[in-house]
């Protein structure tokens, strides 16, 4: 039960005085697996189902695993039109040790390699499972962030260069060795970041595995998952991410994020990337560069990962030797600059 990462002799009073339900003093937890940041548990009650998030085990890098963060820009989102789940207890470490909330749990289908049976079988179901995907991002960039009280959620000019420079300190935390390809992407993003419109909300992992689907067509997001990277910023960050986790039939398989856009009947990025163009009048001019950029991240972050899983701070999963994943992908970003050149 990991009641050590839990402590629900602490929690439940806690969220029974939080729900005003004294059924939550007692509940059970799973671990959601396949979580390689935060930690997620499904706690259940006579009462119902929750969802409470806490950062990994042990040692925590700077800046990240914010859980509040995460809270706060789930309350800040709940009246726009980007669906995100409501947040029932929030606390900032005094309680069990480390931050963590507690957030309603939504129902509904995640989407990862297998697509739920019955659901979204036919090509037209398929594309509309990519617009709906591209639709909410593009809701979301469009929301203003004043407006709903994120006007300090961050720096929104000069994003691109500050991920670089991020990724760049968080590799040189996380690395067991070194890669000339990594090494060579973040000079080469250093040197020439690329540099669109900033001051819009980004979510800095938007894939479709981050959002739960309705379960039912035609396909509709109820709740957009995993804000801890969320910030204001360069909305075309956002979109090439998410570019990079939709792989396309022929794409080497990636170790750890699902990748059901392989199957029959979804449609290519170049798609996607249209849509979102029309839905936003963005200048895609420049997409391959943070194409790049979004090369970079995954590579480090999957650094990350792999250093996480050796300490032993990831609830005992274990996502393999991530050595080829991390080169492959920044390869991969340094023929994209190749392109852009």
């Amino acid at each position: 039960m990991h009641e050590n990462l839990i402590r629900p002799e602490l929690v439940g009073p806690a969220l029974a005085r939080a729900l005003d339900d004294p059924r939550w003093e007692r509940f059970g937890a799973e671990l959601v697996a396949g979580g390689k940041s935060n930690l997620t548990f499904v706690l259940t009650s006579d009462a119902g189902t929750v969802v409470l998030r806490r950062p990994p085990d042990g040692p925590l890098l700077p800046r990240a695993h914010d859980m509040g963060r995460e809270a706060r820009i789930q309350r800040a989102l709940a009246p726009t039109a980007v669906p995100v789940p409501a947040i029932l207890l929030e606390d900032g470490g005094e309680l069990i040790g480390v931050p963590f909330y507690v957030m309603e749990k939504v129902e509904g289908y995640v989407v990862r390699d297998d697509l739920p049976a019955g659901y979204a079988q036919t090509g037209q179901e398929r594309h509309g499972l990519a617009d709906v995907l591209i639709d909410t991002l593009a809701d979301l960039h469009a929301v203003d962030p004043a407006e709903v009280g994120l006007g300090d959620f961050g720096r929104p000019a000069g994003y691109a260069e500050r991920q670089v420079r991020t990724w760049s300190k968080q590799w040189e935390r996380s690395k067991s060795r070194d890669i000339p390809a990594v090494e060579e992407l973040a000079r080469r993003l250093q040197a020439d970041p690329p540099a669109g419109p900033g001051g819009a909300i980004v979510h800095g992992d938007y894939r479709l595995d981050n959002c739960i689907m309705a379960a039912r067509m035609p396909p509709q997001i109820v709740a957009v998952l995993d804000w801890e990277l969320a910030t204001l910023g360069d909305p075309l960050a956002d979109l090439g991410l998410t570019l990079f986790y939709w792989r396309e039939a022929g794409d080497i398989k990636p170790s750890l994020t699902p990748a059901p856009s392989m199957l029959p009947g979804f449609p290519p990025r170049s798609y996607l990337a249209d849509r979102y163009a029309k839905r936003t009048g963005a200048d895609l001019s420049d997409l391959t560069a943070y194409l790049a950029l979004a090369h970079f991240k995954s590579a480090v972050i999957a650094q990350g990962i792999a250093a996480r899983v050796h300490a032993g701070s990831m609830a005992g999963q274990d996502f393999g030797n991530l050595d080829a994943e991390i080169d492959r992908v920044a390869a991969e970003g340094l023929e994209l600059l190749e392109e852009r050149n």
